[in-house]
This record gives structure tokens, C-alpha cells and sequence, in this order.
């Protein structure tokens, strides 16, 4: 990976560890020295977003609720809202973007109201290019494995999840056949929270993240959706409101899970869990975030060991790979996104979407 001089700089604070000494010494709202610190960039928008790429530093895309889709080229200075005509009615839970001129948005929903649509031109333009016609389906999240290769997944139909996929980058979709996917337990269903609930690493290996059920289980597969392995996690279940809500993978061995109960008068305690074997099983983090999380992102995957979660209370930052975690910001995101040049963006409520930056270090900059 080519690292910029920002790079450089804001890898070696983690890596000297600035960033933790200052999420332990200051309290949760960290606005200035050395630690991370979210800025968050005025988008104009107040609309909730829960679907979020981060193409780099400068570009990014944010999909939320009444068919919104904003994408910005400049760091966050401007947004430019690239909504598709008439999507008003539909709620975008995920985005994946290529990069500035080419995205993919995944909406939710019982029957119809979950479609996928594309665009080529930065969102100038848009074709729908699925729309589901089984009012069984329900789908949550979509992921890619390249430019050409992805899925989305729905909430099991006739007692197994539904697969969707493609390999033309999004032009056109097929279900994939349910033979090789484990049967779903009673209640159990992905939540389309954060856009992250089914991610990919590498050119075949895919994890699907569950909740509502006994167990809140993941799901894995090494030939992009046609066969699956399947682990409990250590994470709150036995609920409809509990489960893993968000995956992230630093390679196809090293992963997190976050989630917990999304309920705000409820506490979660274990809200996160790490594995090192590719999901085959998974361990309670040592000092896991103090809340419910629903999106996680690896700051610099194959490189660092560093994460950062967020949720409706708060952030966390990890230096461990996910062990231990420590608050370094309280206010409210839904989802996180890193991209290879430390471009991280968080999305929330109420228009919200932020970029991290690392104190002294100038990374706030452009």
C-alpha cells in the first residue's frame, strides 16, 4: 500500500500509542491533543444514514432514509445530493462504492421495497437493476468481493437465508441456490442496521452476521456464498433486539463482531467478540465497548491492528485487534467505513456524517 504523508503520520501516532493514552486520560468527548476525534462535516441533510462507503479521504458515499444518497469529493466540505428520482419511499440501509463515479445501494424492505439500484456517472443517473418480487424477502445487507463479484443477503425464506449475486458489479442479480446455506434457527433474522451484517475479504470468503434468535450466530463461506460453515458468537441472544449487528475482517482470518441489545433503556454488557481462525469460533473481548454497537470498521486492514466502533451512545477505539476498547467519543453514529488511506467516516441520525481525524497529527485535513 502507497501511504501518503498523512498516512505515515497518523499511523505512527496508533502505532506509538497517542491515540490510547488519550482516550484513557481524557473523558468521552474528545475534541483536541492528540487522540481521535471525529469532525463532523455538514451535509445539509436530516435524513438517517445507515449505509456508508468510504472511497478514500476525500470521497465518500452516505445512503439513509427517504431514499437518500449524498456523495462528496472534497473531504466533506460539500455534499452533493445524488438521490435517485423517485426513491422517496424507499429506505437505503447499505451503499458500496467503487470509487467516485461508481456505487451500488441496496433498499430494504417486505416484497418490493427491496431493490438494488447502480449508478456510473457519480450518481447523475440511476438503473434499477433488482427488485424482489417475493413478499417472503426481506433484504438487508449487500457486500462485494471486487468490481464484479458481490451478494446481498435476505432474512431466511422457507427456513434458510436467501443469497442474491452477481458478476457484472451490479447490473444484474441472481438467487443463489439455498443448498449449501445452514438452516436458520427460530427467529432468526440479519439487521439492517449498518450495512455491515454481511462483509467480505478477499476474493471469495464472506461472513453473515445473525441476531433474534438462541444464538447470535455468523456464518461463513469460502466460495462466495455457496456452501457455509456457521459458529455461535459470545454476543447477547435470546432476543429479537439482540444479536452481532456488524462484521468487519482484516483478512480472511482476523475478524470482529459488535452488537449487543439495541434497545436504549437495555444495558450490553459483551457487546463485542474477536476471532483469529476465520470465524470458526469466537472470544469475548477482554474490555469490550460499555454499549450496544452497530457498526465496526478496521482502520487500516492487513496493516494495523487498530478499530473503531460506534453506536447511538458513542465511539470506541481498539489497539488490540479488538480485546480491549475505550470510548473516545460520545455522540451518536449508526455506521463506520475505513478506506486504504485512513479515510474513516461514521453516519447516523439526523444528516450526520463525520470523518476521524487524529489530533496534532493533521490528519483532519484534506
Amino acid at each position: 500500500m502507497k501511504r501518503t504523508g498523512t498516512t505515515r503520520r497518523v499511523l505512527a501516532a496508533l502505532v506509538c500509542g497517542a491515540a490510547v493514552a488519550a482516550v484513557t486520560a481524557v473523558p468521552a468527548r474528545a475534541t483536541a491533543g492528540p487522540g481521535p476525534r471525529w469532525e463532523v462535516k455538514k451535509t445539509g441533510s436530516t435524513a438517517r444514514f445507515r449505509g456508508l462507503a468510504a472511497v478514500s479521504r476525500s470521497t465518500a458515499w452516505a445512503a439513509g432514509s427517504a431514499g437518500t444518497v449524498l456523495r462528496t469529493v472534497d473531504g466533506g466540505r460539500h455534499w452533493a445530493d445524488v438521490s435517485p428520482p423517485g426513491a422517496q419511499d424507499l429506505e437505503f440501509r447499505d451503499v458500496e462504492a467503487f470509487d467516485a463515479r461508481r456505487a451500488v445501494v441496496l433498499a430494504i424492505g417486505e416484497g418490493e421495497a427491496s431493490r438494488v439500484l447502480r449508478t456510473e456517472d457519480g450518481g447523475r443517473t440511476w438503473s434499477e437493476a433488482f427488485r424482489n418480487t417475493d413478499p417472503r424477502a426481506f433484504y438487508d445487507c449487500v457486500t462485494f468481493f471486487d468490481t464484479r463479484h458481490g451478494l446481498a443477503v435476505s432474512d431466511p425464506v422457507d427456513g434458510r437465508y436467501r443469497l442474491l449475486s452477481t458478476a457484472d458489479g451490479g447490473r444484474s442479480w441472481r438467487v443463489l441456490p439455498s443448498a449449501g446455506m445452514p438452516p436458520a434457527l427460530a427467529g432468526e433474522a440479519s439487521f439492517a442496521a449498518s450495512g455491515q451484517c454481511l462483509v467480505s475479504r478477499g476474493p471469495h470468503d464472506v461472513w453473515l452476521a445473525t441476531g433474534g434468535a438462541s444464538a447470535a450466530r455468523v456464518l461463513h463461506s469460502r466460495d462466495r456464498g455457496l456452501t457455509w460453515t456457521v459458529a455461535a458468537s459470545t454476543l447477547p441472544a435470546g432476543d429479537p433486539a439482540k444479536g452481532v449487528f456488524a462484521l468487519a475482517f482484516r483478512d480472511a482470518r482476523h475478524g470482529l463482531a459488535v452488537g449487543g441489545d439495541y434497545r436504549a433503556e437495555q444495558a450490553s454488557p459483551e457487546a463485542s467478540a474477536v476471532t483469529g481462525d476465520g470465524g470458526a469460533s469466537w472470544t469475548r473481548s477482554e474490555r469490550p465497548p460499555t454499549a450496544y454497537r452497530s457498526g465496526v470498521a478496521w482502520l487500516l486492514p492487513r496493516v494495523s491492528r487498530a478499530a473503531v466502533a460506534v453506536g447511538p451512545t458513542g465511539s470506541d477505539l481498539s489497539l488490540d485487534g479488538g480485546r480491549t476498547w475505550r470510548t473516545f467519543d460520545d455522540g451518536s453514529f449508526d455506521t463506520v467505513d475505513c478506506a486504504a488511506d485512513l479515510g474513516c467516516w461514521a453516519a447516523g441520525e439526523k444528516g450526520r456524517v463525520a470523518r476521524l481525524g487524529i489530533g496534532s497529527t493533521g490528519a483532519g485535513g484534506s
